[in-house]
Formats: C-alpha cells, sequence, structure tokens
C-alpha cells in the first residue's frame, strides 16, 4: 500500500487526536507495516477509503482496532532493570516505613501487554521475601487504551517468545505456571495485586483515585511537548505528596520544577512529587 502525503497527513492529525501520538515527518513506512493486516481483513485497499470508513463510523470497532495497532508496542519484563531494583531498595521501605498501616497504590500508565505490571508485584514479592516478616499492602493499577492489550494483560498467558524478553529462569518457575504450547500463565499471588483498566492518557484520571508510585515509562516520548506537560501536570495531581514518578531511561523532566523534584538513584533518576 502507497501513502501519499495528504493521505499520510489526515491520518497522523486523527492519530495525535484520538490518542495523543504524534507520527513524525515521513513514518508512512510505519502506518504501511503496522495497518496492512488490518487493511487485509477489512478488504480496504487505501489509506484514504480507511479515513473515509472511520469518519463515516466515528465510533465503530474499526477505529478502535486502528488506534490499537498504532499504539502497540513490544515491551520487556523489568525494563531498563534499576527501576525495579529503586523500586525494591529505596522507593518501597520509604513508603511503608512512612504509612506502615496503610496500603501502597502504584499506576503503571500505557501498560501495553501486562509485563510492567506484573514485573511490579514480582518486585514486591522479592522485597517481602528479603524482608521476612513485612508484609506489603500493593496494589497496582495497570493502565491502557487498546483493548486487545487489557484482555491479554488480563489473561496473564504470554508465549514463549514474549517470555525471553528480559525475564529469568528463577523468575520464570517462581512467578509462573506452565502450559501446553509452550506458554506460561503468571500465577495467581502475582495477579492479586494487579488492576487492569482502560484508559486513553488523554482522558480525565480522576476516576483511578491516589497514588504513591507512578511508572509512565517509555510513552511520553511519542506525544508532543504541550501533551506531554498537560500529561505531567495531570500525573502530580493523581500522586499522593512525596509520591514517586518514573519516566523512561530515554525520558527526561525538565519543565515543572514546581511541581516534581529530581532524586538522583545511582543508577536512574526518579522525580518526587512536591
Amino acid at each position: 500500500m502507497s501513502v501519499s502525503e495528504s493521505d499520510f497527513n489526515t491520518f497522523r492529525q486523527f492519530l495525535e487526536v484520538k490518542s495523543g501520538i504524534l507520527l513524525g515527518d515521513n513514518k508512512q513506512y510505519l502506518v504501511t507495516s503496522r495497518l496492512k493486516r488490518l487493511l487485509e481483513e477489512h478488504n480496504i485497499k487505501s489509506l484514504t477509503e480507511l479515513m473515509t470508513r472511520i469518519q463515516s463510523q466515528p465510533r465503530s470497532a474499526l477505529q478502535d482496532q486502528v488506534i490499537d495497532a498504532m499504539t502497540t508496542n513490544e515491551t520487556l519484563w523489568f525494563r531498563d532493570i534499576f527501576p525495579f531494583e529503586v523500586m525494591k531498595n529505596k522507593v518501597l521501605p520509604e513508603l511503608l516505613k512512612k504509612q506502615p498501616m496503610q496500603s501502597l497504590r502504584v499506576w503503571s500508565a500505557a501498560c501495553s501487554s501486562g509485563q510492567e505490571t506484573y514485573s511490579l508485584s514480582m518486585t514486591v514479592d522479592e522485597y517481602e521475601r528479603a524482608n521476612l516478616g513485612i508484609k506489603a499492602n500493593v496494589q497496582i493499577v495497570g493502565t491502557d487504551l487498546s483493548p486487545s492489550m487489557l484482555k491479554a494483560c488480563k489473561e496473564g498467558v504470554y508465549d514463549s517468545l514474549a517470555i525471553a524478553r528480559g525475564l529469568s529462569q528463577e523468575r520464570l518457575q517462581r512467578y509462573f505456571d506452565k502450559l501446553p504450547e509452550g506458554r506460561y500463565a503468571i500465577k495467581s499471588e502475582v495477579k492479586a495485586r494487579t488492576d487492569f483498566r482502560a484508559l486513553n492518557l488523554l482522558d480525565s484520571y480522576a476516576g483511578l483515585g491516589k497514588f504513591d508510585v507512578v511508572f509512565c515509562r517509555n510513552v511520553l516520548i511519542y506525544f508532543s511537548a504541550e501533551v506531554k506537560k498537560d500529561i505531567l501536570t495531570r500525573i502530580h495531581a493523581t500522586l499522593k505528596p512525596g509520591g514517586y514518578l518514573f519516566l523512561g531511561a530515554s525520558e527526561a523532566l525538565n519543565t515543572l520544577p514546581e511541581l516534581y523534584t529530581m532524586v538522583q538513584c545511582s543508577p536512574g533518576i526518579i522525580y518526587q512529587a512536591k
């Protein structure tokens, strides 16, 4: 499928309005590769035809499928390692000491197929194992705008290819049950800490409640500077005073000094809500 400049511009404007994702110039190849199978399934011959169908049925399943295809990304278990070590060795001990009788709430934003959310639950378990007698009452809320990703999160079943992306053999044996055909299911005790919900980061966060920690990693890079600032401001409103924000390794919070304080963790940087 060839994509003209005008069709591409129309499509990326639609994608930004609906999901906040800003496609850069000359990304026609990305649109072609991600939508190829979907267009074949619906017998759609061009991007022009696709946009005509979507505009005639703005609340259709087709629109959801297009956004799903364009926003779903590969993800890893314990991505970048250091955030989970910081969580286990600094953030959890500090927050549990500050509020020992209260439950902690963690938000895993744009959680894709659930690897980050479940990695956080495993991190909590590892903290408890290393500190016998301490029970960390933690709820981890994973959100994503993709219906297919949320379905995968809730099922918690992964094939051997997904399992191989960042998961050690020790963690595989401890936290998964082996299923037929090379698949693995998250154990129920890991699942029990998690709650998956549909949320577009452009929409209101009011229904989520307050959090002690927010992981919003490797997603802000897809947004414009204006949208990014808006999201970070609204994330701050969900954080309890002194709560922590984790961003991706390639992301930095160079604005909003009135809302966040940078915390050097060696390695890595996190941000504390003022």
